[in-house]
């Protein structure tokens, strides 16, 4: 690792891996650190760039979507939804029960 203070340690590491229920080889681990860490560092200097005088942009070409009217329809397909149903009750998919 450089001599750049670290904000990512093995600690840091454990305890993200122990979040994300993620099984990092100990061999990983110090690779990982280094990534974490450059990855981090790449952010921090993203912060310092001055973007108060900057529009915000939805699109980076600035050209416009064409816009499609709004309709809500019933569908009326419900027997081809319920086609491949393994069980159904009134137009309706019946599962399993799942809380006691």
């Amino acid at each position: 690792m450089s001599n750049k203070k670290s904000i990512v340690d093995i600690q840091t590491v454990n305890k993200i891996a122990r979040l994300a229920r993620l099984n990092i080889p100990e061999n990983d681990k110090d690779n990982l650190i280094i990534d974490l860490n450059n990855i981090l560092e790449f952010v921090a200097q993203l912060e310092e760039v001055e973007t108060s005088n900057i529009e915000p942009l939805a699109s980076v070409t600035g050209h416009k979507l064409p816009l499609r009217i709004d309709e809500v329809t019933d569908g009326n397909i419900e027997d081809l939804v319920l086609q491949n149903a393994p069980e159904k009750s009134s137009g309706f998919f019946v599962v399993p029960k799942v809380i006691e």
